[in-house]
């Protein structure tokens, strides 16, 4: 299941904003880190880009070797690379099942039709996630912001990734649904999946990394051990505000 995913002096300009900065770190294979910073740092942007839906302006990203940056978007989940997004995005005519489906499709749509719906798959999805089998036939309008972001774990989840990159997955989810999550991704940290994850909630994110990379206008402020990142001056001064 392990991959790891290096990113080498990656920049990314939209006109005349330099939204990363060559900014370079790896997550070794089994690894969790957390991406912190303020926002408009550049966090989900480096997200963007690992999953090309944005293009690089230079630099390199490579999964377990592999250059990423001429591939689609659905290349790249197959190379088992996948993301959840800060605003959940699930097809809003679709009920739970059917978006956790998409995920498990393959890449052929004959292959799909033959395949059929896998039922027992996506109720073990939901489920771990924390919804239950009464909850496939809702849809996402029925869905509290909690439970969104809950559907957007399930999602990326089925695509079967190497890779996860976990964009503020914490945000709207009561205190019980963060442990759940917090508890999923960990039992996943030790059955070998690599984990990106970029969370404001810094409380339930330490625990879960093994460590941290601070940027600022798209470059790297520091990197080490959590307790030594949120230490340094640079981000205290630029992530929490303290001259």
């Amino acid at each position: 299941m392990s991959a790891s995913l290096k990113i080498t002096n990656l920049v990314k300009k939209f006109g005349g904003l330099t939204a990363t900065n060559d900014l370079s770190f790896t997550v070794e294979p089994g690894q969790s880190v957390g991406l912190i910073g303020p926002n408009g740092a550049g966090k989900t942007t480096v997200f963007s880009l690992v999953m090309g839906e944005h293009r690089q302006t230079s630099g390199s990203i490579m999964l377990d070797g592999e250059e990423l940056s001429k591939m689609t978007t659905p290349a790249r989940i197959r190379r088992g690379v996948s993301r959840t997004y800060q605003v959940p995005r699930p097809f809003a005519e679709m009920s739970v099942a059917e978006n956790i489906r998409v995920g498990l499709m393959p890449d052929s749509v004959f292959g799909m039709i033959l395949k059929g719906p896998n039922r027992d798959r996506e109720l073990e999805l939901a489920m771990a996630v924390g919804f239950s089998e009464n909850d496939l036939d809702r849809t996402p309008a029925e869905l509290s912001m909690g439970d969104l972001r809950k559907l957007e774990m399930a999602r990326t989840m089925a695509t079967d990734p190497k890779v996860m990159l976990l964009d503020e997955v914490f945000a709207g989810l009561t205190v019980a649904e963060i442990a759940m999550i917090s508890g999923l991704v960990q039992k996943m940290r030790s059955d070998g999946m690599t984990f990106l994850i970029v969370s404001h909630d810094l409380k339930a994110l330490e625990p879960l990394v093994d460590t941290a990379i601070a940027i600022n206008y798209g470059s790297m402020v520091a990197q080490g051990s959590y307790g030594d990142v949120m230490s340094s001056e640079a981000v205290r001064a630029s992530y929490l505000g303290e001259a």
